[in-house]
């Protein structure tokens, strides 16, 4: 029997974990791809054992310089029915501060191999006639963000890239989502944003699991939805920008910003 055979970057953990766990579930096998390889070798077990998929684990640090050409040079034989660019970070600070190489880095990751990958697999899944993609973009694609400027403007690329392609491969087999979660649970929504006061003001913040956020956003791949905003909250948020005088929402976020800056150093 032929499985199918699903291509996740950060798949050591959070949200890319938790996909490469819903598809050995549904009897994918699995290409597990992040720069951290003790957590991604732990992941794999965990899932192998759980499941019995068959998967391949890639230590690669898409953040560099060519990584995507390079990561499909060792997948090429592989015919993958679905690709989901799960791989992020994100970078507080005021843009004259921070680190360039941390900035590049992030372009790198989620704009440039993004790009670079979903080009050299789309093609693939086109002459096959079938296949899924899923970016992972951010609720901050729909502002520009003050002190995480550079996350917010690279969130922006992701979603309207993946729209647009969306629209390219319509009638193809190939179906294109950009998935837009809020603020959840996991190690990159405490560190990227930089939440470092108690636990009691995370809870305040966060709103859903990252379970939730990973099975809702399956659903809608699955479906061929192009656009995935996971719970009504954060739909009602992605409208405000659209109604809201433009000023009125940087200084606002701004101003949340600086606030968590606040307490970080506090």
């Amino acid at each position: 029997m032929i499985r199918n055979q699903a291509l996740i970057t950060g798949a050591a953990s959070g949200l890319g974990l938790e996909f490469c766990r819903l598809l050995a579930a549904d009897s994918y096998d699995l290409v597990m791809v992040d720069k951290h390889g003790d957590g991604l070798e732990q992941a794999a077990k965990s899932i192998q054992d759980a499941y019995g998929a068959g998967i391949k684990i890639i230590e690669k640090d898409l953040g560099l310089n060519r990584a995507a050409e390079e990561l499909f040079a060792e997948v090429n034989l592989y015919e993958f029915d679905i690709l989901i660019n799960s791989a992020g970070f994100g970078l507080f600070g005021f843009f004259a501060e921070t680190d360039w190489q941390f900035e590049e880095s992030m372009l790198h990751l989620h704009v440039l191999n993004l790009t670079h990958l979903c080009k050299l697999v789309v093609q693939k899944m086109i002459h096959r006639g079938s296949g899924r993609i899923m970016n992972v973009s951010s609720l901050a694609a729909f502002q520009p963000g003050p002190l995480m400027n550079v996350y917010y403007a690279s969130k922006a690329y992701i979603h309207y890239f993946s729209e647009a392609l969306a629209n390219e491969v319509k009638g193809t087999g190939v179906t294109v989502t950009v998935l837009l979660p809020g603020l959840f649970n996991t190690n990159f929504a405490s560190t990227a944003a930089s939440y470092s006061g108690s636990s009691e003001k995370k809870e305040k913040i966060v709103t859903t699991t990252v379970e939730e956020v990973a099975r809702t956003a399956m659903k809608g791949m699955m479906k061929g939805r192009i656009r995935i905003i996971p719970g009504f909250s954060n739909k009602l948020l992605s409208l405000a920008p659209r109604f809201l005088p433009r000023n009125l929402v940087l200084s606002s976020l701004r101003r949340i910003q600086e606030r968590i800056r606040k307490e970080e150093r506090a």
